[in-house]
């Protein structure tokens, strides 16, 4: 090792004979490094280049290299005669070490206006550990993963054009094209390819339509209780969020009207609303659509689990139904496929659709072209309706299985709503229970639940919890279900 006596020591510098770097560009890396995190001082000597070359085992011209590398960067200051030291001129210029900043608690980040304002409303995102009862999590145990490799060798043996260059911003033809058939045969949505563009999931598309349509201060009609992701959205968008109730048939319009009659944009969930899980009835759809017309405002359509009916065909979109072009479609693959794989779509009415186009040409990336082509490999050649088709089955029997687990440990405790669509269901509370206490005893025993409360940005007529059961086999449920009954008993003796 380098002795003390001609300079600090160096141990940690290790050289790789074999690596692709040469020696003095490793060494003189090894040194900068010293240097800029302050292991070496300003004005401390470096040891004689000779030493360094015994030492290292490299020839003095190695060490001289590095030397002049790091002369010519500011670095080190030779003294003639002297040998070399750290440069002073570092006594200004060098930053706080990150781990100084983080000490030091009354510094505050300044923030744009923006996101001041918003981070203050923002609704906390609910956590997604794969354990009962975390919502929105597919069966990952069902999905085939087999066919999916299939696809993704064969995507990538492809020429290297179609899958190393840079994706189109508004998406993969090949897959709004399969999209677009898709939604047409089974979403009852008649739209062109061009109408649909692609983007990094649903919430990306929330981000986009907010900074699209929105300026500060519009009026939004937002659910209440409603989900959290969309309307952190709209909220950094500088949206006036206008909370209106949600009942059985949905989103109640005409407390809407009442609240804000010049409301510029409406966020709907109505195959399966969210968090509550109601169908907005078609004279709510149509209610909905009347009032958009007479403000001329925009409705994002929100379909995130409606592909999971368990009895006969889904519900019809509002997109479906809509004759006015004032709704929005927004669909995703994190639900019918898997959340990492962070794809999403949107369907822009033919008036919008070219404003959306020009939004994603001058700032998105767009999205991997590898993934999309997998994605379109799978649903056209049937792999997607038949994974949906076998969700739907195995959802409904994960729900019946909540239901039944519930009915023999939760009876008189928690009322399970039965639901005919989606990932989840709710759960009222016996008087007397709190939704919020019973979420903080069932996290200690392992338990993910979450109160409806949550959801809202006022307060709810009902708080009682959200149960997701997609992503968990009968077994698991009946675990979740036994630990959830041990978690009331926990309150009780408290």
């Amino acid at each position: 090792m380098v002795k003390r006596e001609e300079g600090v020591l160096l141990q940690s510098i290790v050289l790789d004979r074999d690596g692709p770097h040469g020696l003095s560009v490793q060494i003189c890396v090894g040194l900068r490094e010293l240097i800029l995190s302050g292991a070496l001082k300003v004005g401390e000597r470096l040891p004689a280049t000779r030493t360094l070359a015994q030492e290292f085992g490299v020839a003095r011209t190695t060490i001289v290299e590095s030397f002049d590398r790091l002369a010519a960067e500011g670095l080190v200051e030779t003294r003639v005669g002297a040998g070399t030291y750290v440069s002073q001129a570092l006594a200004s210029e060098r930053p706080v070490p990150a781990a100084a900043a983080v000490a030091v608690p009354t510094a505050k980040v300044r923030l744009a206006q923006a996101m001041d304002s918003a981070s203050k409303l923002f609704g906390a995102r609910l956590p997604h550990q794969p354990r009962a009862f975390t919502t929105a999590m597919p069966a990952f145990d069902a999905f085939p993963m087999a066919q999916w490799a299939k696809l993704s060798g064969r995507h990538w043996r492809r020429a290297r054009q179609q899958v190393l260059g840079y994706p189109d911003p508004h998406g993969e033809a090949v897959l709004r094209q399969a999209i677009a058939a898709h939604l047409r045969l089974n979403r009852g949505i008649a739209c062109e390819w061009q109408q649909i563009f692609i983007v990094a999931g649903a919430q990306q598309a929330f981000q986009l339509l907010a900074a699209t349509l929105i300026n500060p201060g519009d009026k939004v009609w937002f659910e209440n209780p409603g989900a959290i992701g969309a309307r952190n959205s709209l909220i950094l968008s500088g949206a006036d969020i206008v909370p209106v109730p949600v009942d059985e048939s949905g989103l109640v319009v005409e407390e809407g009207l009442r609240r804000a009659p010049d409301f510029k944009l409406a966020f709907v969930t109505p195959a399966h609303q969210q968090p509550l899980g109601a169908k907005m009835s078609l004279e709510r759809r149509l209610a909905l659509l009347e009032a958009a017309q007479a403000s001329a405002a925009w409705i994002i359509e929100d379909d995130w689990d409606g592909e999971f009916c368990f009895q006969g065909a889904p519900m019809a979109t509002l997109t479906s139904i809509d004759l006015t072009g004032r709704v929005i479609y927004v669909g995703t693959f994190s639900k019918t496929l898997f959340p990492s794989l962070r794809l999403g779509f949107l369907v822009a009415p033919p008036q919008l659709a070219g404003q959306i186009g020009i939004c994603l040409d001058a700032y998105s990336p767009g999205v991997p072209t590898a993934l999309q082509g997998i994605v379109a490999d799978f649903i056209v050649e049937g792999h997607f309706a038949t994974h949906v088709r076998r969700m739907r089955k195995l959802y409904q029997e994960r729900h019946q299985a909540l239901l039944e687990a519930a009915a023999t440990h939760l009876r008189g405790i928690l009322d399970v709503v039965p639901t005919h669509t989606g990932m989840h269901t709710i759960a009222y509370l016996r008087e007397g229970l709190d939704a919020v206490a019973l979420t903080r005893a069932a996290a200690e025993r392992g338990i993910t639940v979450a109160p409806i409360s949550r959801f809202g940005l006022e307060p709810v007529a009902r708080d009682g919890l959200v149960l997701g059961f997609s992503g968990f086999t009968p077994a698991q449920i009946l675990a979740g279900v036994a630990g959830l009954r041990q978690a009331v008993d926990d309150l009780a003796a408290r």
